[in-house]
């Protein structure tokens, strides 16, 4: 019933004369009150219904609100989350102290030296004009430069050996080996291409580009993808290592981004997966975001702490696993949360909701006593302790107020998240091997994130594969501070001979064994 006709009646009922209920039967009245009665439940339904619409438009309103705020934050805001230091109030240090400027000689103390000596071609004096001799004394100055790449073809001619007795036999000079046997690039070559995009993150494209305008021109790009799935498929023995060290582990790190497949597959959206430790980084690329890829890497290791946002595909993980494992008798994995997921939560919610700042400053407090814990790993624990309090403050502030802010608001939802992953959040405080958050794995994934948005994503599985065993061996250098193309150098060079595989932290051991010998 519209509001017009509730009206209506209601001006007709009181409209009717006091005399005429006189004149009314009983029946009469009964019928008249029940009318009434009804246009009464009817009103006050309508007045229901508009209550819960106005409610659910408001909520639909704060969460466009914060949708918005997000976008705009990431359109035109800061990419860092670190909060702005405050100025100090003398407005600056002393500027009166100033840097030594080093030589690049000081500054780049491992590039060769070339001493090149600038002389005079009989010079004369311009006193009396007579012929000058050197002095013997020299005034320097350095600089800093570059030779281009030089590209040149290598002409192989193997010897051919007769026997100068019998006559019987001829043997020729073995080809050297090589990745790609009998190929047109040689192993420097698809190092130097494989490196260039998984470590510089360079499109092989621009690589043929850059060629071109160092005088190389017509080198094919599609022919130096193929070198590097050649280059993947040789290194594949230091990948397993790598798998093998991950599963060795007690505590590992997982994380996952998107990945594109372009043709070769009937699913365009893969996966790739990332799992890490200290000295290890280990990615797999998948054609699904199931919690099954998790399962069959935990199923199989010794972790017992998966470090993780809360995606529910890890929850799983961990819940499948630890069933498995609870039959056979083995430790069960406890999961340990990201703290940088709330605090980067209250932060977004800060520029509508400034109360959040409360949440905010409690973890600038966290964040520099683990800052501090960090440098002094044997007091590791005494100062995580210290942490506590800050996390309780926060805990009894949601508690209190949760329920004064929609659940569709930034701070609502930020809080929720904190009240109910508090206990995953704070396990790090009793445990000095765990981290307090899951940023070392987003960083490993950050050359991924970047590089996909020059080249967009793989022309087949094969080239999946290939950047999973590739990215996992360069970001593995990074973890064990290695050059990832001295590893790559050294790598190749040791299993033409037989020897190896080897992983970056093997490799990083072994160098450290052969300087202190």
């Amino acid at each position: 019933m519209s509001e017009e006709q509730i009206s209506v009646q209601h001006n007709l009922f009181d409209a009717v004369p006091v005399e005429r209920f006189q004149i009314l039967s009983k029946e009469e009245l009964v019928e008249l009150c029940k009318q009434h009665q009804k246009i009464i439940v009817t009103v006050t339904k309508d007045n229901d219904r508009l209550r819960a619409l106005n409610e659910e438009l408001k909520q639909k309103s704060l969460l466009i609100e914060d949708q918005y705020v997000t976008i705009k934050n990431k359109l035109f805001g800061k990419s860092s989350e670190r909060s702005s230091k405050p100025k100090p109030a003398g407005g600056g240090g002393d500027k009166s102290k100033k840097k030594k400027v080093l030589l690049p000689s000081e500054r780049y103390p491992n590039a060769p030296l070339i001493e090149r000596h600038i002389t005079l071609d009989n010079p004369a004096c311009g006193c009396c004009g007579s012929h000058m001799e050197d002095s013997g004394m020299t005034e320097e100055s350095e600089y800093l430069t570059k030779i281009p790449a030089q590209y040149y073809v290598v002409v192989q001619v193997k010897h051919k050996y007769r026997c100068a007795s019998c006559h019987g036999d001829i043997k020729t000079a073995p080809t050297p080996p090589r990745v790609i046997e009998g190929g047109s690039y040689s192993d420097e070559m698809v190092i130097d291409v494989a490196c260039s995009k998984y470590c510089d993150l360079i499109p092989i494209e621009r690589q043929a580009q850059m060629a071109a305008r160092e005088g190389l021109k017509g080198l094919p790009p599609h022919s130096l993808i193929e070198a590097t799935h050649y280059l993947a498929q040789y290194l594949e023995g230091a990948y397993k290592i790598l798998k093998f060290e991950i599963l060795e582990n007690l505590i590992f790190h997982a994380d996952e981004t998107p990945h594109r497949m372009l043709e070769g597959d009937k699913k365009n959206n893969w996966f790739l997966w990332g799992f890490s430790t200290k000295t290890t980084s280990y990615f797999e690329c998948h054609s699904t975001r199931s919690g099954e890829v998790a399962s069959m890497l935990l199923t199989d290791s010794k972790c017992q702490y998966l470090v993780s946002d809360v995606y529910s595909g890890y929850s799983k993980a961990v819940g499948d696993t630890n069933k498995i494992r609870l039959s056979r008798g083995d430790p069960l994995i406890k999961h340990v949360f990201c703290n940088a997921h709330p605090r980067r939560y209250f932060k977004q919610a800060q520029d509508r909701f400034p109360e959040a700042s409360f949440f905010i400053k409690q973890y600038r407090k966290i964040y520099r006593l683990e800052k501090l814990a960090q440098k002094n790993p044997d007091i590791r624990l005494k100062i995580r302790a210290r942490m506590t309090k800050y996390f309780e403050k926060m805990k009894t502030k949601c508690i209190a107020d949760v329920g004064g802010y929609s659940s569709k608001s930034g701070l609502g939802k930020a809080m929720s998240y904190f009240k109910k992953l508090r206990e995953g959040l704070t396990r790090f405080i009793m445990n000095a091997d765990l981290p307090i958050d899951n940023n070392p794995q987003e960083r490993l994934l950050r050359s991924h994130v970047i590089g996909r948005k020059t080249w967009y994503g793989t022309h087949s599985k094969l080239g999946a594969k290939t950047a999973a065993i590739l990215f996992s061996l360069v970001e593995s250098c990074k973890l064990n501070g290695v050059n990832p193309r001295a590893y790559l150098k050294s790598l190749v060079s040791d299993l033409h001979l037989g020897i190896g595989p080897y992983t970056p932290y093997q490799f990083k051991v072994a160098q450290e064994t052969r300087a202190r010998s």
